[in-house]
């Protein structure tokens, strides 16, 4: 046997120990994981999570800004190391010079090839099982995203319910496309995602580690799986020349596009953890969310 199993007997895509001296097969990745970087002990930690997916196959993508580069960090490269013996494709692009975080990521769009894509900061861990959880939700909904709210557990003794008020799941009749603007109901929704917020909400709702509860967002940070078709029918990225090298918003700037086209979700259980490192984006003075507002007005 030259593959992991299953309970039910389906061939796993990530490769035990057993094999890790064996040839790994050419598997094509139903998922490329974008990471854009600009540190490494984060990083680590980050690809520890993607170490512990089973499924689906997956290639990993980043885009290295760091300092040093992160192939000099060998933490980095251990975990890198086990996810190719694990039988992952890898991809590390030394990407410079730094023009911003949309930049970034329209880069790791450009250099991706599989029909979903999941954007992922260097600064989140996912737990085991979280991956399948979130492509299988994509495969149910049939919207343009769906992504877990990255979790604090610093606050797991800070419930909020003041701010999981406005919390509201999708009803039975599917996702629907929103437009989300400042100032309007649904941009309220953003406090949903503060602190340990979403962790509680599960709590609270009794939820099983399997469920797939389907919510309400105003935009998610840090882990969102896009079906590639719909991100690149609203251009991704690629307003990047529009802004400065210090920028912040330019994901809930593209994932308003999608909602707007096709509609996207937030799942719960978050199985997304914040390593609640300080912010690598001080500069905060330009949002990409204006030029959205621009859009609307030249509609």
């Amino acid at each position: 046997m030259n593959a992991e199993h299953e309970p039910g007997g389906r061939p796993a895509s990530r490769r035990g120990a057993a094999h890790w001296a064996l040839p790994a097969p050419v598997t094509a990745p139903r998922i490329d994981i974008l990471i854009p970087s600009v540190r490494t002990a984060e990083l680590a930690v980050t690809l520890a999570g993607l170490a512990a997916q089973d499924d689906p196959p997956f290639r990993v993508i980043i885009s290295d800004q760091s300092d040093e580069g992160v192939v000099t960090a060998p933490p980095v490269m251990a975990m890198l190391r086990i996810l190719h013996a694990q039988g992952r494709g890898i991809a590390v692009h030394r990407h410079l010079p730094r023009r911003g975080l949309a930049e970034q990521r329209q880069f790791l769009i450009e250099s991706s090839t599989a029909e979903r894509l999941l954007c992922l900061d260097d600064d989140v861990w996912l737990e085991p099982g979280a991956l399948a959880r979130l492509d299988t939700a994509l495969t149910e909904l049939r919207c343009g995203f769906v992504g877990y709210a990255v979790q604090g557990l610093s606050y797991l003794d800070d419930p909020r319910p003041g701010e999981r008020a406005g919390f509201e799941p999708w009803g039975g009749g599917g996702i629907a496309p929103e437009r989300i603007r400042p100032g309007s109901p649904p941009f309220d929704r953003w406090r949903l995602h503060n602190a340990a917020n979403m962790t509680h909400e599960a709590a609270e709702r009794r939820l099983a580690d399997d469920d797939r509860l389907a919510y309400r967002v105003a935009w998610i940070g840090g882990c969102v799986l896009y079906e590639r078709a719909s991100l690149l029918a609203v251009g991704g990225y690629d307003f990047w020349p529009e802004l400065p090298a210090e920028h912040a918003g330019e994901d809930v700037a593209a994932q308003w596009r999608v909602m707007a086209r096709d509609g996207g979700a937030g799942i719960l259980p978050s199985g997304a953890v914040h390593l609640e490192a300080p912010t690598t984006i001080v500069d905060r003075h330009v949002n990409a969310i204006d030029l959205i507002e621009k859009e609307a007005l030249h509609a």
